[in-house]
């Protein structure tokens, strides 16, 4: 791709997607914890273009919102009316009208596409085609339109109830993705004619459109699961799987051990470093980033949270927003931290909950104990120094503050803060009565009697 080529990208996204059965617009529906439309801006913008227009339809401000990435020049326009693609790439007038050299016209619901086919599109550009078609070879091309190419150009895009019985034998199929001529795009789609069955505006006209004025047009191809769309929810899932296989060998060619790749679900910004094991069944929310030389255990579930190098999660641990472990933390079997610091070497083993804290460096979290944040209407903060034991099944009220080296007796409540190097008991007093325990057996067996016999009647 030459330098100084710029280059604009179109996203279509203004499909309702009635065939999603939802009450939202098909556009808000997400692969790996991202709105379709937003993985098409993140590859588009990896691509090389200098620009970007979003034309929406229905909730147009919540999927440009969705679409909206850090350092992506992105320009919105609504699409009024539904007169064929054509009419919507011509919402983005105004953009295309600057005058790039590129123009990229993509489509929402289609967010596997990769910059590298993208790219090639534009190289389809520079060596001097106006219209570059990206598509695919299929074996199963009944109801997509036929590329009819010869000596290496491309004559025409067949719609398959237009195609003769020898042209739906061609298995050499449109994605709708198209790369074409900036300088003319505005000459070339304003050109398009709405003659045809439904009186719409298709953009695949822009390919006899552009050879009728003297210029070529040209293929570039993409695998097939690189241009799949979305109409209903099956699909989605579909695209889902699609997503995930790629970024699991992604995650095991960067050296990340997976068991069992395909139990191991992640999100689109999931990062984590080489030597790190992940068990089965772990899933990855957005907002995770996992150092190298972590161990994640079978059934854990992870978002927004930050775990440093030497770490271990689980099995059937939760890390929710905010949670960070230090070097050689570990959060056990049946815990769950939210909004919580777990400082270098600590230890939260079994059962436990851990809340708008910190955990001080090498302190242990004894099995059942909580941090009681939250008082039905605002939230606190518990702080626990280094090297503290807490014994089990504790509670510790917020705002509270535990010191270093500190112990707690298990079974307490603690309400105030505890200075360092001291023992807090917040318990009541142990008492024994001897000879009790036959009366209430004798007691309880007679009232389960008693019901008994009133269940009877």
């Amino acid at each position: 791709m030459t330098p100084t080529r710029t280059a604009l990208a179109i996203i279509l996204a203004a499909g309702d997607g009635t065939r999603m059965k939802s009450a939202r617009t098909k556009m808000l529906h997400e692969v790996a914890g991202r709105a379709m439309p937003a993985h098409v801006v993140d590859t588009v913008s990896r691509s090389g273009v200098d620009a970007v227009a979003l034309v929406v339809g229905r909730d147009g401000e919540a999927v440009a919102k969705a679409c909206a990435l850090p350092g992506v020049s992105l320009s919105t326009f609504e699409q009024t009316e539904r007169l064929g693609t054509a009419h919507a790439v011509l919402a983005a007038r105004e953009a295309i009208a600057a005058g790039y050299n590129d123009l990229l016209v993509t489509y929402g619901d289609t967010p596997l596409v990769t910059a590298e086919t993208l790219a090639r599109a534009r190289e389809g550009l520079a060596a001097g085609h106006d219209v570059v078609v990206i598509g695919f070879e299929t074996d199963r091309p009944t109801g997509y339109g036929r590329l009819l190419v010869r000596d290496g150009n491309l004559q025409a895009i067949r719609e398959e109830k237009d195609a003769s019985d020898e042209e739906r034998k061609v298995t050499l199929c449109n994605s709708g993705l198209m790369a074409i001529n900036g300088r003319r795009a505005l000459d070339l789609l304003t050109t398009i004619g709405n003659g045809n069955a439904k009186g719409e505006y298709y953009l695949t006209d822009v390919v006899e459109v552009a050879l009728a004025a003297g210029g070529s047009a040209g293929v570039v191809m993409a695998e097939l699961d690189e241009v799949a769309g979305c109409n209903n929810r099956a699909e989605l899932a579909e695209l889902e799987r699609i997503w995930q296989t790629r970024r699991r060998r992604e995650m095991m060619l960067s050296g990340v051990t997976l068991i069992a790749p395909e139990t191991v679900f992640f999100s689109y910004d999931t990062e984590i470093g080489p030597d790190t094991l992940v068990e089965p069944n772990v899933w990855f929310g957005p907002g995770v980033t996992i150092a190298g030389d972590v161990t994640i255990h079978a059934f854990s579930h992870i978002e927004g949270a930050t775990v440093e190098a030497g770490s271990q999660i689980g099995p059937y641990a939760r890390l929710r927003p905010g949670a960070v472990l230090h070097e050689d933390a570990k959060v056990g079997n049946f815990c769950e931290v939210k909004n919580g610091d777990i400082g270098k070497g600590a230890k939260v083993n079994h059962l436990t909950y851990i809340g708008d804290a910190e955990v001080g460096a090498r302190t242990n979290i004894g099995a059942g104990t909580i941090t009681c944040n939250y008082d039905g209407a605002n939230k606190a903060k518990t702080i626990i120094g280094e090297d503290s034991f807490i014994g089990s099944n504790s509670a510790l009220v917020a705002p509270v503050t535990i010191g270093a080296k500190s112990y707690v007796g298990s079974g307490s409540v603690i309400t105030d803060d505890v200075p360092d190097n001291a023992l807090a008991l917040g318990r009541a007093r142990q008492t024994v009565k001897e000879g009790r325990a036959e009366a209430i057996r004798e007691r309880a067996l007679a009232l389960k009697a008693a019901n008994k016999a009133a269940g009877q009647k």
